[in-house]
């Protein structure tokens, strides 16, 4: 079983630590896309804000990764 991560904006994802969620901060679409590609090979599951979404665009076709998307 692999591991959760979280991808987006401060205010959003940082509560998730508390949970156990590896928390990748990201505010700009730059940075989403680079913590997109970063994120260990462990990883199962990625929550992402509907900002960081909106920034990978159809990146998020790519199959490594069952993704959520918090709700606005």
């Amino acid at each position: 079983m692999g591991t959760v991560a979280a991808v987006g904006e401060h205010m959003r994802v940082r509560g998730l630590a508390l949970a156990g969620v590896d928390v990748f901060e990201a505010e700009r679409a730059e940075d989403v896309r680079e913590a997109w590609w970063a994120l260990p090979d462990d990883v199962s599951l990625v929550i992402l804000t509907p900002a960081a979404a909106e920034a990978l665009g159809p990146q998020l076709a790519d199959t490594r990764f069952l993704t959520a998307v918090m709700p606005s």
